[in-house]
């Protein structure tokens, strides 16, 4: 029995937090046939020609997100396109040639999967019939992704000869997952997929506070200096694309129903006594009560001067239902209360302000002066939605906005 609760424990890391774009979809989805394939330095590209072009002459290149492993743009398509709005399905019926890019690592450096963004819009540029300007974007990290990429491009001199530039829910200013989640990641006694995705080069540059496995420490990543560093080098944004930017959070500074130090999971059976709260203010305030059995070890988790990010305003992630999921998969009892947690903040996606100080966190960023904002337009969701989450409202308001 208690080789088989080993076993147990050892297998709960076998999955990664990601988004509804990023992830299988439950049942097999039908897509058309791409156009054309690319194989780019790093990654890949499909192709999908707008209704009635016989080539590439109206394109938007869309970058994948965070995640473990090789994109599969099956599953991106299917995320865009057969969800509450077809988004895809729209854009080529107004004739817009789509450019699905896909990176054979998503964890990789974002650094890195920038050249591969680079090669992409150089062969769109070089196949395109006609001059209709790019647009040029991505979704969660993949928008971070090719805003380097463009910005690199200028200091370059290179003419990337793109109108608009588009993030959907990026995390401009940080991407948030609860501490005492990448703990455990690191407490399951053997490498894992979790593990591997929250150490990763891409989390280490895009979380706002990262959870150092071999010190214990938490704090602000120093792959994350070197990339806010690099980014600082080529202008932090391009400038000659219109900027649009979309997030899945509120605007008017709503959060999500999590109170700060409610207990969110707890965990009987595998991993027994393990529990984890939700973020509150204040010193020394314990975020997650980790306890495993083989090898038998406890550790309290505990962070200092953070603002209440799990209920904060943004795109929210099942960041704790994923974990549960994965729990009761391998015979554990779980108490899950608050599945969805806030992963990219309002403020984050549009890129208005940091989320450092509770205010700047819970700002109402409809109230704010929209130039306050490095982008030069944006929308925020009228409701909570998930992190990339296409919705009518959002994919509308960006429909509307492609380059003539």
């Amino acid at each position: 029995m208690s080789e088989q609760n080993e076993k147990a424990e050892q297998s709960v890391g076998a999955f990664t937090l990601a988004d509804g774009v990023t992830t299988a979809p439950p049942a097999p989805q039908t897509v058309p046939e791409p156009d054309e394939k690319w194989d780019l330095p790093g990654g890949f590209a499909h192709v999908y020609y707008g209704e009635r072009n016989r080539g590439i002459a109206r394109p938007v290149i869309m970058a994948d997100g965070f995640n473990l492993g090789r994109s599969d743009l099956d599953w991106l398509y299917a995320g865009l396109d057969q969800g509450q709005f077809p988004f895809l399905t729209e854009l080529r019926r107004r004739g817009r040639d789509i450019i699905l890019l896909g990176f054979e690592e998503r964890t990789a450096s974002i650094l890195d999967n920038a050249q591969t963004a680079t090669a992409a819009i150089h062969r769109t540029i070089a196949e395109r019939l006609g001059n209709t300007r790019l647009m040029v974007g991505g979704f969660s990290m993949g928008g971070l992704i090719t805003r380097y990429a463009l910005a690199r491009m200028e200091t370059q001199r290179m003419d990337h000869q793109t109108g608009a530039y588009f993030s959907y829910d990026t995390p401009h200013r940080g991407a948030y997952i609860p501490i005492g989640l990448q703990a455990f990641s690191h407490f399951i006694p053997v490498p894992n997929d979790f593990a591997r995705q929250m150490n990763s080069p891409a989390a280490r540059q895009m979380l706002w506070r990262h959870y150092d496995p071999k010190s214990g420490e938490i704090g602000v990543a120093p792959e994350r200096t070197e990339f806010l560093q690099q980014l600082d080098r080529v202008g932090n944004w391009p400038r000659i694309p219109r900027l649009l930017a979309l997030a899945n959070g509120r605007g008017d500074g709503t959060g999500i129903a999590v109170p700060p130090g409610e207990t969110v999971l707890t965990v009987d059976r595998v991993y027994p006594g393990t529990a984890f709260y939700a973020q509150a203010q204040g010193r020394d305030v314990t975020v997650a009560e980790l306890k495993r059995r083989f090898p038998a070890a406890e550790k309290t988790i505990t962070t200092s001067g953070f603002p209440e990010l799990d209920g904060a305003p943004g795109g929210t992630l099942r960041s704790y239902g994923i974990l549960a999921d994965a729990l009761k998969k391998a015979g554990a009892q779980v108490d899950l209360r608050h599945p969805e947690v806030d992963f990219v903040p309002t403020v984050s996606a549009v890129s208005i302000r940091d989320l450092d100080q509770q205010k700047d966190l819970y700002a109402a960023v409809d109230d704010l002066p929209p130039d306050e904002s490095d982008v030069d337009d944006y929308i925020c969701s009228q409701d909570t939605t998930p992190h990339t989450a296409v919705t009518e409202e959002l994919a509308t308001w960006l429909l509307d906005r492609l380059p003539d």
